[in-house]
């Protein structure tokens, strides 16, 4: 097996072993001999437009995320191609190989039987509930909490995309690695991205990610102005099908609705134009039949008793906002931004199961007095302290913030919780990703210990907190964390009993 070497278009050295180590739809790949990066080959040749999108792909685009303060946090979100080479009259590209936290380390059930262990996670493994039960190691499972995580990082990165003036055009579990024993995601296949009124799409995404007005409309010509192709806003609904996807485990359009006794007629309705919410609160001609449904496929396949209102009340607005209002009114469709402040919010509202054997670990907090887990039916035992997040304005007033921090042993309190205008991405200093505090739990009694707040003062007893002091929790406490400008006051709220 020999090495061959070649310089990219951007001047750089690239070699690569002489031997094919994977394909995709439509490029060869292989690794270069240090195993860092990869070189992938397009089969069909590449006309103008597709060899001008890959260089403004791998030079100004690339250039524009990366080469930005906070450029680096970028790195772990993207698979991004780094340069443009031609061998033997065909185009490729270079590009990072994969983390290896998004290669199997156990791979499937009864000795890796699937022969999946060092493969890619590719997304279709979580997804699905019958793949998860049937299939996975229980090692590769993750939890609840890590698949917010996912979701949290895959808002993210498109949300960078869009900002940049880029729409993926293909995102789907085929073109998103994810690792959920870490909670970490990739969004890779960056090669085919879309530049609105410059470079149009080459695909017009994978089955049950494609926007409906793309399938209503596909029968029309290309150049027909009423053919709607894939872009920011078909983007915003493949976002919302993939977080769907990755907290419940099935399909949100694919109910038990027959629109037609043709079977690709009645596919095109379902995902098209007839698309319809399998928990519409209005309409339940598309509900899920639970008859129909196979054992693997139990719970998660049956939304009565795993509804998406388990994710909390600010993914359920965004899930109605996206699969009601915006489902043929693509305008009405939740941003990556709005997904990522709604999931971030989220994840200071999720809590521990108390039972050790739960497969799901964790929890949205439901607002209620009486939580308990969706996922195995375990109630909160105890009381459990709810700090609501109030924010300094302009008049040195007070004004709730729509967010809630749940306790529990351990949890910490950062930056992003002591001051409304810091806000946990990529523009975080280092100092500000690290902890200012955290809840313990001492002999039935929960403690706040400051370790990074030097101005946090407990306004009841108006008495100042020190750094390495702490402060018990008691229903009704309140606590200045931060005197400047946007600086939060919490709110204790003793719930459970």
């Amino acid at each position: 097996m020999g090495i061959i070497r070649l310089t990219t278009q951007e001047g750089k050295p690239v070699e690569y072993r002489d031997e094919i180590i994977g394909q995709g739809g439509l490029k060869d790949v292989y690794l270069s001999p240090d195993g860092s990066y990869v070189v992938a080959f397009f089969r069909d040749p590449l006309d103008s437009a597709g060899k001008e999108r890959l260089k403004a792909i791998v030079g100004p685009y690339r250039e524009g995320i990366f080469a930005q303060e906070g450029g680096s946090y970028w790195q772990e979100l993207f698979c991004w191609p780094t340069g443009v080479v031609e061998h033997g009259g065909r185009i490729g590209i270079v590009a990072p190989a994969y983390h290896q936290q998004f290669y199997f380390e156990h791979g499937s059930i009864n000795n890796d039987f699937l022969g999946i262990k060092g493969k890619e996670k590719e997304g279709k493994w979580f997804a699905s509930a019958s793949n998860r039960a049937k299939y996975l190691a229980p090692a590769e499972k993750g939890s609840w909490l890590t698949h917010l995580q996912i979701a949290l990082a895959i808002s993210r990165a498109v949300r960078r995309l869009h900002a940049a003036g880029l729409a993926h055009s293909d995102l789907s579990y085929k073109n998103v690695l994810v690792d959920p024993t870490r909670g970490k995601a990739c969004v890779i296949d960056i090669d085919g991205l879309v530049v609105p009124n410059k470079f149009p799409p080459d695909v017009v995404g994978t089955p049950d990610f494609i926007a409906p007005e793309v399938i209503a409309t596909q029968q029309l010509d290309r150049h027909d102005p009423q053919r709607k192709l894939p872009s920011t806003l078909t983007d915003r609904h493949a976002l919302a099908v993939l977080i769907y996807m990755y907290l419940f485990y099935r399909h949100p359009l694919r109910g038990g609705k027959v629109h037609d006794l043709d079977a690709t007629r009645d596919e095109e309705l379902a995902m098209g134009s007839q698309a319809l919410f399998i928990e519409h609160p209005q309409d339940a001609s598309n509900r899920v039949r639970s008859e129909q449904l196979r054992a693997a496929e139990l719970p998660w396949g049956d939304p009565t008793r795993l509804p998406y209102t388990i994710a909390g009340p600010l993914l359920a607005d965004l899930f109605r906002q996206a699969f009601v209002d915006g489902l043929h009114n693509p305008q009405q469709r939740p941003t990556p931004s709005e997904w990522e402040s709604a999931l971030v919010r989220t994840l200071d509202m999720i809590q521990p199961c108390a039972n050790r054997q739960c497969e799901m670990g964790w929890y949205v907090f439901d607002n209620t007095t009486q939580p308990r887990c969706p996922h195995c039916g375990t109630p909160y035992q105890g009381q459990l302290p709810v700090l609501n997040l109030y924010s300094s304005r302009h008049s040195n007033a007070y004004q709730p913030d729509n967010h809630r921090v749940m306790v529990w042993n351990g949890q910490s309190l950062f930056p992003w919780h002591v001051n409304r205008k810091i806000f946990p991405n990529e523009h975080l200093t280092p100092a500000q990703r690290r902890r200012v505090g955290y809840f313990q739990l001492h002999q039935g009694e929960w403690y706040l210990v400051n370790e990074g707040m030097p101005q946090m003062v407990d306004l009841a007893n108006r008495r100042e907190i020190p750094l390495g002091g702490n402060v018990k929790l008691t229903d009704g406490s309140q606590f200045l964390l931060s005197k400047e400008e946007g600086g939060r006051l919490i709110q204790v709220q003793l719930v459970g009993g």
